[in-house]
């Protein structure tokens, strides 16, 4: 099979603040265009016209600006006209989409973080999906305080992430709620879901998101 002639594939990026989720899926796009493997790049909350307006509602402000359940919804808006504009779209058509966040940091941030029940969460996501799920998900860990210093680093550096920074001011015991939820969302569902190290350079940790990307798709097809 040519690599063109490949099934579409709907890889998702997860984990808390500062595990280096934008740097990894710019390195695996970079290696998927040099194998000429036609692809997009898109985030949650956003990668659709209105998915950035409702974007700009829930990472922006204080912490205390939504309560958890209206929080969660406007994440499920956000999603679903992303699933509908951009997502299913793409797929259709034979492209692959990387995604930085998708259903699981809901599932992470408003139920293990902000302590919506999960039957909730998961029923509104039905609701939504159109059936529609990662084939792959690479869960970024990283203990919670060393993400926080990275991400002060980069606010340092950054203006648009200084202001995007709503969820980076809650406590620490927040994101190592975060973190929690995120290992048992992957130990739930290990044959979509690889825990990576996200604790070494970055130029190590995409070997590890490389060589699983050769195993389930590429390995077995025609290279040359």
């Amino acid at each position: 099979m040519r690599r063109s002639e490949l099934p579409a594939r709907f890889v998702t990026f997860e984990g808390g603040e500062g595990a280096g989720k934008s740097t990894q899926i710019t390195m695996l796009s970079n290696f998927l265009n040099s194998i000429s493997i036609q692809h997009i790049v898109t985030r949650e909350p956003g990668g659709s016209p209105g998915g950035e307006e409702i974007r700009k509602l829930l990472v922006e402000g204080k912490p205390s600006r939504w309560d958890p359940e209206t929080e969660t919804l406007l994440h499920f808006a956000a999603r679903r006209d992303h699933l509908v504009r951009t997502i299913k779209p793409t797929l259709e058509k034979g492209c692959w989409v990387l995604c930085d966040r998708h259903v699981d940091s809901t599932i992470a941030y408003q139920g293990y973080g902000h302590g919506v029940p999960l039957k909730m969460v998961n029923e509104v996501y039905k609701f939504i999906d159109d059936q529609l799920h990662p084939d792959l998900t690479f869960v970024l860990d990283l203990p919670a305080n060393e993400g926080l210093e990275r991400t002060l680093g980069r606010a340092e550096i950054s203006v648009k992430d200084d202001q995007e920074n709503r969820y980076e001011k809650m406590n620490l015991e927040f994101h190592e709620r975060l973190r929690l939820g995120f290992l048992e969302i992957a130990r739930s569902d290990p044959s979509r879901c690889k825990v990576i190290d996200a604790s070494p350079l970055p130029n190590k940790v995409f070997e590890e998101i490389k060589n699983v990307i050769r195993a389930r798709y590429l390995d077995e097809k025609d290279e040359a």
